[in-house]
């Protein structure tokens, strides 16, 4: 039993590197030298391959909003979860007066977790040059001609998501699929919003400020104690309170759609306690633009 339990617990690992952990492809991200802000950095396209363990590819390094770049070979090799690279001929460049593009060595290894690959290098021809790399998995084709055909649009947005902690576009994209909504209670007569629900509203937060066109209805509602006109403005205050923790958290109100319906749309009977609690709710709703 225990053999068997260790083939699984195998076979699940290289399942999970084999999806978003392979290094095959083409991947685009940013190399930032030691002591260099991620804004500041130079934009990078590798297109990897990965043969029996034995690395080979390119990789095209840009200034960002100018026309210089290099394109650089690169070959190494595989180790479990490490991919240990070197770049070793600049094919061909583009640079200012007296700058020079530097040859890196180094390794990646994946993040299954946010999808990004990490990578530290040193450089074999610049003295005491190192930094990092920060890239995600994209499908594109790298361009080995001075033309790049790609527009460095993506750059700000890729600095701006990784700062707030935002996962890779290809975990967003499953987070998103997967997501599953969850009704926010409230106790009776009440609209702040309880502590236990508030990990859920952080997913939430997370999983729309990863794609730019998503929005999110908020919708409060109430049990049927009381008249309808306080009840209207009890599901008023409940949504509000949602809304006020969203725009609080970083969530643009321009992302928000916001309704009540008081009484109106029960979730359960209102004639027993377990019923009236179903009742008092916020429900969510996810909406394209």
């Amino acid at each position: 039993m225990r053999v068997l339990l260790l083939l699984i617990s195998c076979f699940l690992s290289l399942s999970v590197f084999s999806g978003e952990g392979d290094f095959h492809g083409s991947w685009q991200g940013v190399v930032m030298r030691a002591g260099q802000s991620m804004n500041k950095g130079t934009i990078v396209y590798v297109d990897f391959d990965v043969e029996d363990g034995v690395l080979s590819g390119y990789m095209r390094e840009e200034t960002y909003d100018t026309d210089y770049f290099a394109i650089k070979q690169i070959k190494g090799k595989r180790e479990g979860d490490i991919l240990k690279f070197e770049q070793t001929v600049i094919e061909d460049d583009k640079t200012a007066f007296r700058s020079k593009w530097c040859l890196y060595k180094g390794q990646f290894e994946y993040n299954e977790e946010t999808g990004y690959l990490h990578g530290s290098f040193s450089s074999t021809d610049c003295g005491r040059v190192s930094g990092k790399i920060i890239m995600y998995q994209n499908d594109f084709e790298i361009s080995k001609s001075a033309q790049s055909h790609a527009t460095h649009s993506w750059f700000k947005g890729f600095v701006k998501d990784y700062n707030e902690g935002l996962n890779a576009p290809v975990i967003r994209k499953k987070e998103r699929e997967n997501f599953v909504f969850e009704p926010i209670f409230f106790d009776f007569d009440k609209s702040e919003i309880r502590d236990e629900h508030k990990a859920f509203l952080d997913r939430l937060i997370k999983v729309v400020k990863g794609h730019s066109d998503l929005r999110v209805q908020v919708t409060g509602h109430t049990d049927s104690e009381g008249t309808n006109g306080y009840n209207d403005g009890l599901s008023k205050r409940r949504a509000q309170a949602i809304i006020n923790y969203f725009v609080e958290n970083g969530l643009s109100a321009d992302r928000l759609k916001f309704d009540f319906k008081g009484e109106t749309d029960p979730a359960a009977t209102n004639d027993t306690a377990e019923g009236r609690q179903r009742n008092r709710r916020v429900d969510f709703e996810f909406i394209q633009h």
